[in-house]
């Protein structure tokens, strides 16, 4: 049965080669390499990936209505670790540009979140002005995930890989990846949980791996929820994406305490 992760995957490939056809995404943005790593050996509390996401294939539209690089600066200015921009077109209706746009008006880190299955995305988003980039475990083979992973490394990048469950978890190991996102969405049927924060966080943890909680996470309770588990960061679109008061949402978020944390 064809899934959405197919049909994004088989576009991808078509992407693939217009890309390897078109050289002028690569004329490079000269920047300097921001750390998520580093804000994270750094951070004081749990640190937020604030993403700008116009649209998702689950949700369809969630805000179209928002500039990216005004969004950014609000991210930003509220006390967010790093921004993640979508640069998939067909799906989630994000591209290079909006990628190039805020990495130019923010300091903090900038995330390229994309399917990436080919060296020649790594190059758009690096000539793009990205610092890191999102690996899914679930969409590439292992020594695909090494691969990718070493050649990001090569250019310069930070890498987050993204995993569901321990399966995936199992083919981070050769990378020896320093950040690994948990995503509590199964990208096959799209049915979201925190409870996969929870049952992987320990195994993530006991790799030294930074672990950051990815979806499903929109109310402050969500947030104490996964950092109890044990998650150093957050990665937040949607909730911020439609929220009506936005630095009232990052602050309640920046300000979640777990219970032990609690007077």
């Amino acid at each position: 049965m064809e899934t959405i992760l197919n049909r994004i995957i088989e576009e991808k490939r078509k992407e693939v080669i217009r890309l390897k056809e078109c050289s002028q995404i690569l004329q490079n943005l000269e920047t300097d390499k921001r750390s998520l790593i580093q804000k994270l050996q750094n951070a004081k509390d749990i640190a937020i990936i604030a993403e700008f996401k116009r649209a998702s294939p689950s949700k369809g539209i969630i805000n179209n209505q928002l500039e990216p690089v005004e969004q950014a600066i609000v991210y930003e200015k509220n006390g967010a670790s790093a921004i993640s921009v979508l640069t998939d077109q067909s799906f989630f209706q994000g591209s290079f540009s909006d990628l190039r746009a805020v990495r130019q008006a923010v300091t903090v880190p900038v995330l390229c979140k994309d399917f990436i299955i080919d060296p020649i995305q790594i190059d758009c988003a690096a000539s793009s002005g990205a610092d890191l980039i999102l690996l899914i475990a679930a969409v590439l083979e292992e020594d695909e995930l090494l691969m990718l992973y070493q050649y990001a490394k090569s250019k310069g990048l930070e890498v987050l890989i993204e995993v569901h469950d321990y399966k995936e978890l199992e083919k981070v190991g050769k990378t020896g990846a320093k950040l690994v996102g948990v995503n509590n969405r199964d990208l096959t049927s799209f049915h979201v949980s925190l409870d996969v924060t929870e049952k992987l966080a320990e195994a993530v943890k006991s790799t030294g791996a930074f672990l950051i909680s990815e979806s499903g996470i929109h109310l402050q309770k969500d947030v104490e929820r996964v950092k109890k588990a044990g998650a150093d960061g957050i990665l937040v679109g949607e909730a911020l994406m439609k929220s009506s008061d936005l630095s009232r949402t990052m602050q309640n978020f920046r300000l979640a305490q777990t219970t032990e944390g609690k007077l």
